[in-house]
């Protein structure tokens, strides 16, 4: 029941729109009269004053830190979603060594090569001294500690498990990342090669080509249609290369604002995404691992079903699957059995299906899940595998037609006339 009211008002609590914390620079001296100096964020200078009585250091002299031009922050790196998961295993690693809590964060953050990293770790560490739970220290860093992690830290802390909860986490974070990575492997690799394609086939029509057509000119003698169709083409990018260059940016451009804004153009690309052959069968694998993964974790931790239901839908990664999860959600609310609501959602396998019906029989829902997790991680992997290895004789086959029909086409009258001669 703590859980579940702990899980309740941090939902209630999540749309309220806080003002962002300013940086500030300060100077004190501690309780053994040494000066001591740092960064800290605060909503304001008093409250940063009040933070460093609580430590037993005496507030001097403090100023906001004034941000760089044009946002350069110097050496300091962005903090990525990475980072945040080495961070938990480093201190769930300390604390199940027995090292205290405000210790752990404070050694992390001095060791870490981050500048943005430590302020964000020497903030957190800062006002868990001053008595705040963990949990709130993170809710109030929502852009790296998400609504599922900062819960599943408030449970571990109800429990008296933090521990334990935050090797799950962990292991959740770890899993997380490196599906992740695979997926972008997954799509990365075929672009990459199809963008330096196109770079080389531009420049093979707008500067290769014209030499030939400068050549042909003094034949004298009609140019076979393939070449003429080539010429064609090379001119036309010679007079407009611009255009489709601006087009392209304007496209993209177009194609992100609109993905960030609106939700149902988001919808529509993941629906889509999800027919594209190969492709669309390893988002469904991923979105399956990231269901089964974050429902384990969160279930095992002693989040409510249906809270840990709300966290698998937003970690699902595709609104085909989130729709689903939420009307399993809505069933499993009014009674019916997990099982059952995922086959009425007719988008799970029945591998997955006959799991949970298993762990909901034997009471070990999250050990099934997590058994279902590491199969379809592991067929990601392979699928991952396989599409890289069957696509590298696809792409070079393309290549091939594409700069050997070049070559040919500029060839073709070279062996015209030595057949007339």
């Amino acid at each position: 029941m703590a859980v579940a009211n702990a899980s309740n008002s941090s939902r209630k609590g999540k749309n309220v729109k806080t003002k962002p914390n300013d940086v500030f620079v300060w100077q004190g001296v501690n309780r053994k009269g040494k000066k001591v100096n740092g960064e800290l964020s605060a909503a304001s200078a008093l409250e940063l004053k009040t933070q460093l009585r609580k430590q037993g250091i005496t507030p001097g002299r403090i100023k906001k830190k004034p941000k760089p031009l044009f946002g350069l922050g110097g050496s300091d790196k962005a903090i990525k979603p990475a980072d945040i998961a080495t961070v938990t295993r480093q201190l769930a690693t300390m604390l199940g060594a027995g090292v205290p809590l405000v210790q752990s964060i404070e050694m992390i953050g001095k060791g870490h090569d981050n500048g943005n990293m430590q302020k964000l770790l020497g903030d957190i560490g800062l006002k868990l001294s001053s008595g705040l739970p963990l949990s709130d220290c993170l809710r109030e860093h929502p852009k790296y500690f998400d609504d599922l992690y900062c819960d599943l830290v408030a449970s571990g802390e109800q429990s008296g498990a933090l521990e334990t909860i935050y090797d799950r986490i962990a292991t959740y974070k770890e899993k997380a990342e490196a599906l992740k990575a695979k997926i972008k492997k997954a799509m990365t690799y075929p672009i990459s090669v199809l963008v330096i394609a196109a770079i080389v086939t531009s420049i093979l029509l707008i500067f290769v080509v014209p030499v030939f057509q400068e050549i042909f000119a003094n034949f004298g003698a009609e140019l076979p249609a393939f070449t003429l169709l080539v010429i064609g083409i090379s001119e036309f990018m010679q007079a407009y290369w611009y255009l489709g260059l601006a087009a392209m940016f304007i496209a993209g451009y177009m194609f992100k604002k609109t993905h960030q804004k609106s939700q149902s153009f988001r919808d529509k690309v993941d629906v889509s995404i999800l027919k594209i052959p190969v492709v669309g069968d390893i988002l469904d694998k991923a979105a399956v691992a990231r269901y089964a993964r974050t429902l384990s974790t969160t279930f095992a931790a002693g989040v409510p079903l249906i809270d840990a239901l709300e966290s698998a839908a937003g970690a699902s990664g595709n609104a085909v699957y989130r729709k689903a999860i939420l009307e399993i959600r809505s069933e499993v609310s009014s009674g019916m059995q997990m099982n059952l609501a995922m086959r009425n959602s007719q988008i799970f396998p029945d591998m997955v299906i006959q799991m949970v019906a298993i762990g909901e029989e034997s009471g070990a829902v999250d050990d099934m899940l997590s058994k279902v997790a590491n199969v379809y991680e592991a067929e990601v992997d392979n699928a991952v595998d396989s599409l890289t290895s069957l696509l590298e004789p696809m792409i070079m086959s393309v290549l091939g037609v594409v700069i050997g029909g070049l070559i040919i086409a500029m060839y073709l009258p070279i062996f015209q006339i030595g057949q007339v001669v």
